[in-house]
């Protein structure tokens, strides 16, 4: 965990090919799926980066350094209704927003505390954003790579669940590594080797039906998080963990890591996997290619998080739910009563995750607390960041500023790994000095790592083309009709 509590350690997605990407026959996404890029493609290609996100446009645009595009022209030329998708085209504009998800990361991690006044204001709008926004663009990407809104018909590639298993396997070992450091924070890595697993048979559902599971997931994780809490000994404390090498070396060990994952940890599965499914949802309902899919996203975002905290407040405040809560916290919580805030200090406890004393603790919306109020409100923002990303960049000029954010979205596994090391070796001092260093390092150091290496396969970043050397070939009838000349 952060000093803050449950500080996003949303993390990860990776990359893809960087300079010159969208000739390349194969991509990835931040799932892990195997696909092609575009929906007319075919159905091969091969298994790349683990935590790589390789977006479909078929638009002409601007690209950037990682081969990215965002149709950046008029929106009355860009992307037409007409317009051929164009295989193996990534989107500067998911990039973008992931790696804004990446800096707001650093703030929680390293940044001064979230504090409603001047600059403050940016911070306290991210607190507890960041690991929903990773994990909501895992699940988009997946569907992305699948066809997005125009899925490929069939099966998936031979060999599909094989890399998956990989991908998830090398995922939480380097998350384990990594808890291991004890830098403070909550490796999320280990979690989402989870979320991949899980998805993977969820990317063969129709949309309806997808749309439908994303829905009830929202509600039914954290329901069930508070039901489950009590028979799992966390009826008043003990969640906010994340496992560390103890998950392999003993069976007790396991079964904790399993317990951890699923339900106790800082991103369990319960609470967390909605967000994935939200987002495959949303790559089948929004072709990011499209005019007006930026007006779509914004306008969702705006309800979604309008719905989400007002809800909440009105649920806390005339509907007498603050009230509840703090006779809760006076039977259960006593440590809490003649704080400032009592229920936030036993939030704070929790590492943000709700206990299981009154069913009114599903009714609040602060960061981290995972439950449906804050998943929906987070949801909003995410779809906010996406629309806004998306908008800005089908402007040729602005997506050509934004190549160097870009590119630090293209590289998240390697940024997140090198951020966590840093944290644990360093010790920075919390503070705007240390947000600014770590944000402009990682801008630098990126651009120079897509420049340096442009022509060769680490141009997809260190850890990221480790983790694609690592994936077999796709095999099947459609191997041979996947490879461009």
């Amino acid at each position: 965990m952060t000093d803050k509590a449950a500080a996003g350690t949303a993390d990860t997605v990776g990359t893809t090919d960087g300079a010159g990407a969208e000739n390349a026959p194969d991509a990835t996404d931040s799932a892990g799926a195997l696909h092609t890029n575009s929906a007319s493609a075919p159905d091969t290609t091969r298994a790349a980066d683990a935590t790589d996100v390789t977006h479909t446009n078929g638009t002409a645009g601007a690209t950037n350094s990682a081969g990215a595009t965002d149709g950046a022209q008029s929106p009355d030329r860009a992307g037409g209704a007409g317009a051929p998708p164009s295989p193996g085209r990534r989107l500067i504009s998911v990039d973008v927003a992931r790696a804004i998800a990446v800096f707001a990361m650093f703030a929680a991690h390293i940044g001064p505390p979230a504090k409603p006044e001047g600059a403050g204001h940016l911070l306290v709008a991210f607190d507890g954003r960041a690991p929903a926004i990773f994990t909501l663009i895992a699940g988009l990407s997946l569907t992305l790579s699948r066809g997005g809104a125009r899925p490929r018909p069939g099966p998936p590639p031979a060999g599909a669940w094989r890399s998956t298993l990989i991908r998830c396997a090398v995922l939480a070992a380097l998350g384990l590594a990594l808890t291991e450091l004890r830098s403070g924070i909550a490796v999320i890595l280990t979690f989402f080797a989870l979320y991949f697993l899980a998805a993977e048979p969820l990317a063969r559902l129709g949309t309806r039906a997808l749309t439908a599971v994303a829905a009830v997931s929202v509600v039914a994780g954290p329901v069930l998080s508070y039901v489950l809490g009590p028979f799992f000994g966390y009826r008043v404390a003990g969640r906010g963990r994340y496992p560390g090498f103890e998950a392999v070396t003993s069976w007790s060990g396991f079964t904790d890591a399993l317990d951890t994952l699923l339900l106790s940890g800082a991103y369990p599965w319960l609470t967390y996997f909605p967000y994935v499914v939200v987002g495959m949802a949303l790559g089948r309902l929004v072709d990011l290619r499209r005019p007006g899919a930026a007006r779509r996203l914004l306008g969702w975002g705006a309800l979604a998080t309008l719905a989400g905290h007002g809800l909440s407040a009105l649920a806390l405040g005339p509907g007498g739910g603050r009230e509840v809560l703090l006779r809760a916290i006076a039977q259960s919580h006593a440590y809490a009563v003649n704080t400032p805030d009592p229920v936030q200090a036993v939030l704070n406890r929790q590492a943000g995750a709700i206990p299981s004393t009154s069913w009114a603790w599903l009714l609040v919306d602060g960061p981290y607390s995972q439950t449906p109020f804050e998943t929906v409100a987070n949801i909003g923002a995410s779809l906010l960041l996406l629309g806004l990303a998306v908008a800005v960049c089908r402007i040729t000029v602005l997506a050509a500023l934004l190549r160097p954010l870009a590119v630090v979205g293209t590289m998240g596994l390697s940024v997140y790994a090198v951020h966590v090391v840093a944290r644990a070796e360093l010790h920075p001092h919390h503070g705007w000095p240390a947000l600014g260093a770590f944000c402009g390092v990682s801008l630098v150091a990126c651009a120079v790592w897509a420049f340096v290496f442009r022509s060769t396969p680490l141009r997809r970043g260190p850890l990221e083309w480790a983790l694609h050397a690592l994936m077999p070939r796709a095999t099947g009838p459609a191997a041979g009709r996947s490879r461009r000349p």
